[in-house]
């Protein structure tokens, strides 16, 4: 099948050094449709050789007009980048939609998310500051907060725009050249990025966007000497291979792994409140989301309720293309259906309970990468739907009870710090003593108590401990962590 143009950003080409032209070796990257199978475009290829291109491109910048702008100078592109992304949000929408199969609300959620990323780093980038520190008599000392260099950014395919806004937004306030290798299989928004960073007066060389395969262009640049900080977001197995790499010239590394999040709704928790939370946190971008609320865990007197409710959620929702604008759309690719799959079989053949699927509309087309939203309960916590990371729409709900509030306490907490994974968490309750004692003891990098994700929250710190990571993302740790700290002593008495 012939590509179709999806967008009216032409956005088939790599960008290095200001200049958009196809793979040095002229390779490409079919991208396909989700919802339907069929070829949504060819772009390039990039490789080895493309990589160090742009590395050597970002430093010419840095070197350049890029690294002799002032903060407020980089403040006000960013703020023009932001305002352009708000004015092609439905067309970013659509090509997301396209692209990796969500939703068109949800691409245009993203959309305005990158938008509002963008905005705060550029209003905070001239308020990151050094300090004054009281030292011996006869000196003056004081820090700097620096750009590190060039940065690379590797991100994934579930959220392009969003993830480039808290990664590539933070690294370019800070004064850093970047180089984005965006996920092989959902390229287009951020080519389509590019294009927007070119209107908003982006120096050459300040933004390099290199699509290609995680061997080829994800390895040279976690790898390149050049590159003096790397930020990834994906599994676990590559997040090593990338930190491997990147310690051969010891540079620091983001991480950002994923999860096996869980909600914790005990008995006195407000339902109305808490359910449409339960089962949204956990379909959204067809369960493709690191942060998913995957487990549902539930004290026992109000188990039976909080199950029902749900299902009753899963047969309302509605599955179908993207364009269409459903509850949820088709998985990224036909491989990550049979991994979802493969689940639901070991689901079946464990003999665990389907509590509820969602229908799947006959109408649907035959070659799009679907599966039914599913929830299982009850699961045994120590079960492998419950400890590994799915990466689609399938929840379990597991319960607990104690002989005393401590003791239920104890159990949740168990139960949720229960696996090798530790990024979200969630509690349900109206005890604010218990809100916060859960909340100390949750071993994650976020917790919402009554509330999950907290409408992204642009401004709050994101990563995570154990298995999901290391480092944070969002709001002012981010600017920290794209920067460097010098020391300056200066001796006058």
């Amino acid at each position: 099948m012939a590509a179709m143009n999806p967008t009216a950003f032409d956005t088939t080409e790599l960008l290095v050094g200001g200049q958009w032209r196809a793979a040095a070796d002229a390779r490409t990257l079919v991208l396909q449709n989700p919802s339907d199978g069929s070829e949504l475009a060819r772009i390039a290829r990039g490789g080895a050789t493309d990589i160090d291109a742009a590395v050597q491109a970002a430093q010419v910048a840095l070197d350049g007009a890029w690294g002799a702008l002032a903060a407020p100078e980089r403040g006000r592109m960013l703020a023009a980048l932001a305002q352009r992304v708000r004015d092609e949000a439905d067309e970013l929408a659509r090509i997301e939609a396209l692209d990796v199969g969500k939703p068109l609300r949800q691409g245009r959620a993203d959309a305005l998310a990158l938008a509002r990323y963008l905005e705060f780093y550029a209003g905070a980038v001239d308020k990151v500051h050094g300090q004054t520190i009281p030292f011996a008599g006869g000196y003056t000392a004081f820090t700097l907060r620096e750009p590190l260099g060039v940065t690379g950014h590797i991100v994934p395919w579930n959220y392009p725009m969003q993830i480039i806004g808290r990664s590539v937004g933070a690294a370019l306030a800070m004064g850093n050249a970047c180089v984005l290798k965006p996920a092989e299989q959902a390229c287009l928004t951020a080519l389509a990025f590019g294009r927007l960073a070119e209107q908003a007066g982006l120096p050459a060389g300040a933004l390099n966007i290199v699509p290609g395969l995680g061997d080829e262009a994800g390895a040279a640049l976690a790898v390149h000497r050049g590159v003096a900080h790397v930020s990834f977001t994906g599994s676990v197995e590559v997040g090593r291979r990338v930190q491997t790499a990147a310690a051969q010239h010891v540079a620091p590394v983001t991480l950002e792994l994923g999860g096996k999040s869980p909600q914790i709704v005990f008995d006195d928790a407000d339902l109305d409140a808490a359910l449409p939370f339960l089962v949204s946190a956990g379909v959204q971008n067809c369960g493709q989301t690191c942060s998913a609320a995957s487990r549902i865990v539930v004290q026992r007197g109000v188990y039976d309720e909080v199950v029902r409710r749900m299902a009753e959620r899963y047969r309302a929702l509605r599955v179908g293309p993207a364009l269409d604008d459903p509850d949820v759309g088709p998985l990224i690719s036909a491989r990550q259906r049979e991994v979802v799959l493969g689940y639901l079989g070991l689901a079946r053949d464990s003999g665990l309970a389907i509590a509820a699927q969602a229908p799947l509309p006959t109408h649907l087309p035959p070659q799009g990468y679907w599966v039914p939203p599913t929830l299982l309960a009850p699961v045994d916590p120590g079960h492998r739907l419950a400890q590994e990371e799915i990466f689609g729409p399938v929840q379990v709900v597991i319960a607990f009870d104690g002989a005393t509030a401590a003791e239920a306490e104890s159990r949740a907490l168990a139960i949720a710090n229960g696996t090798r994974y530790g990024l979200v968490a969630g509690v349900w309750t109206r005890d604010g003593s218990r809100a916060l004692r859960m909340a100390r003891r949750l071993q994650c990098g976020q917790v919402f108590i009554n509330n999950y994700g907290a409408a992204g929250g642009i401004e709050l710190p994101f990563g995570g401990v154990k298995d999901s990571g290391h480092g944070r993302e969002k709001g002012f740790e981010a600017l920290y962590g794209f920067s460097a700290l010098k020391t300056v002593a200066i001796r006058h008495d």
